[in-house]
């Protein structure tokens, strides 16, 4: 009978997830340990499940990560990190592993497509990546499956969050519950493309109303964290006197700062301004005050993701726009008040 990855555990009186970080190379296991159990599978033979089926196939059933540095976005970004993190969970419960892409192999360089090739990946999950990085570029006009939650372009399925709807939800609680006037907003990086739907959101909804956007309520944010927020927010007061009574804020990390900047100049939220951020992070929760927030459903757009790039790579006629939008939905937590 063929053996399992259980079996060779028990015969060797280890855990089954030290054998599986043992072959994989992974984890943490000792030298010794690791020889241990690599010379014990080659003496009775035994073949990881994931080798097997690959000699049998003409996948590998491994999926390509790119997280590009272009961004400026490390992988400790509460939101991309959480996208990858249901990711990972949905495609490793059919079988498939994740491996990064990178451009380097020893000394030689490579695109990422070069990458996917020499690794015999089956499709590639974009989590987060730069318009300009040829190598994003180069994947869209390839013939391999291409997903991710970011970026849009031809050629790669993205599946996003509807940025119209959110903010058209936020704008309608400030003016239909709140009953604010002064509404602003501290925008997010315009080069960002979710960012710019927000903003370019928010002054349509004005403007298909026929009211006037005043210029000195918005600001932009110069990165994508507390700083960039907190700098923003600091430029707002700086110009105006009669500050808004609402802000939308373009992501919950921006909020954050923005949150800080007006404590620092004894501002109160929300009695002084109500604020909407945007996404749902952990660390909304856990703001003083709490932040009121548009959720994108992260579980959802990532195993929507997950789900049909898999699609992709089993069947090869198998069509799906290149932009899905999922829906969001406000959060109401400390930071706004009905009237």
């Amino acid at each position: 009978m063929k053996k399992t990855i259980y079996d060779i555990a028990e015969e060797l009186n280890l855990a089954p997830s030290t054998i599986s970080k043992a072959i994989n190379n992974t984890g943490n296991v000792s030298a010794k340990t690791r020889k241990r159990v690599l010379d014990y599978i080659k003496e009775v033979g035994y073949v990881p499940a994931n080798s097997a089926r690959m000699l049998r196939s003409t996948r590998s059933y491994t999926i390509g990560v790119v997280f590009s540095e272009e961004t400026n976005i490390g992988l400790e970004h509460t939101f991309f990190s959480s996208l990858l993190e249901h990711f990972k969970k949905y495609v490793e419960k059919l079988g498939y592993e994740l491996s990064f892409i990178v451009t380097q192999l020893g000394t030689n360089k490579l695109s990422y497509y070069e990458w996917c090739i020499n690794k015999k990946v089956d499709g590639v999950y974009i989590v987060v990546g730069g318009y300009s990085d040829y190598g994003i570029i180069e994947l869209a006009n390839k013939n391999i499956p291409v997903v991710s939650n970011d970026i849009l372009m031809k050629g790669v399925k993205t599946f996003i969050c509807d940025n119209k709807q959110g903010i058209d939800i936020a704008l309608d609680y400030f003016i239909n519950k709140s009953k604010l006037n002064r509404i602003g907003m501290i925008a997010g990086p315009l080069n960002a493309k979710a960012f710019k739907m927000r903003y370019e959101a928010f002054i349509s909804y004005f403007k298909s109303r026929g009211i006037d956007v005043n210029q000195n309520y918005i600001c932009e944010s110069k990165s994508f964290v507390f700083n960039g927020g907190y700098e923003a927010c600091e430029e707002m007061i700086r110009k105006n006197k009669v500050f808004p009574e609402g802000l939308i804020v373009a992501s919950d990390d921006i909020a954050v700062g923005v949150l800080r900047c007006l404590y620092d100049h004894g501002i109160k939220v929300p009695e002084d301004v109500q604020i909407i951020g945007f996404d749902d992070i952990n660390i909304a929760k856990l703001t003083t005050p709490k932040l009121s927030t548009i959720r994108q459903d992260t579980t959802l757009m990532a195993e929507t993701a997950a789900a049909n790039l898999i699609r992709m790579i089993e069947d090869s006629e198998y069509e799906i726009p290149d932009i899905n939008e999922l829906p969001v939905s406000l959060v109401l937590r400390e930071t706004t008040r009905e009237k």
